[in-house]
């Protein structure tokens, strides 16, 4: 049989792509991170739901548990979804999950998502690349060890940085752009819960970052594109407008 990888997108039922829909409307089990993401799995009615992400306090099971669940799941024949958010192979384990499945010899079906990279500063009204202010975007995780990135590398480059799922890294990100060279005033856009209803925009700068502490999921946008909102018409900042 085969395990469907299947891209949620950045939260809003509506941004999943067709093909998603489709699969998880016939899914039979759907394996999930995300306590969140019930609005996606309203789409799945009939299946029987796995969540094997983090729930409060408890943390989620190793990633081999979670490997063996897909290999078990599809041993049974019926239609497997693993429901990754955003796109499953954009700062996320299912390139890690696909590995181990194709090793177990099942096959993988890779239905791509929109991620929250592009999504959350789109539903900010944040353009992530502008000729005038930006032709390079640098995607990073935050949930991986942020101390490992070239931050003097990302800082030298410039452009755009969006920074996923990094509430807990943010202030070490800030200081790593601000050491490596990164100007303090630099404009910087935290994104919470991007195209869900409570979304919420806090803007600042390097010197002047927004708090942390805003609902997860946070996506981080740094660089001169995130003094934008094209949504209320802002016009482009000086700094940097060739």
């Amino acid at each position: 049989m085969t395990v469907h990888l299947v891209g949620a997108g950045p939260g809003d039922p509506e941004l999943i792509t067709r093909r998603g829909a489709a699969l998880l409307a016939r899914a039979a089990h759907v394996v999930y991170d995300r306590p969140s993401m019930a609005g996606i799995l309203a789409l799945a009615p009939t299946a029987t739901r796995h969540c094997v992400g983090k729930r409060g306090a408890t943390p989620a099971p190793p990633q081999d548990e979670i490997n063996a669940l897909l290999v078990a799941l599809d041993r049974t024949g019926a239609c497997v979804v693993r429901l990754k958010a955003g796109d499953p192979f954009v700062v996320s384990r299912g390139g890690e999950e696909a590995v181990a499945l194709a090793r177990a010899g099942v096959d993988v079906d890779v239905v791509p998502g929109v991620s929250a990279a592009v999504a959350a500063p789109a539903a900010a009204g944040i353009p992530v690349m502008v000729r005038q202010l930006s032709r390079t975007l640098t995607v990073v995780a935050g949930n991986d060890d942020v101390d490992e990135v070239n931050w003097d590398a990302v800082a030298r480059l410039g452009g755009t940085v969006v920074l996923l799922t990094g509430r807990a890294a943010l202030s070490r990100v800030v200081a790593a752009l601000r050491a490596g060279g990164m100007a303090p005033d630099t404009p910087v856009a935290a994104i919470s819960a991007a195209s869900r209803p409570h979304q919420r925009t806090v803007r600042g700068t390097l010197a002047q970052p927004p708090s942390a502490r805003l609902p997860a999921p946070l996506t981080v946008v740094i660089g001169n594109v995130a003094a934008l909102d094209v949504t209320a018409g802002c016009a482009y900042p000086q700094r940097g407008v060739q």
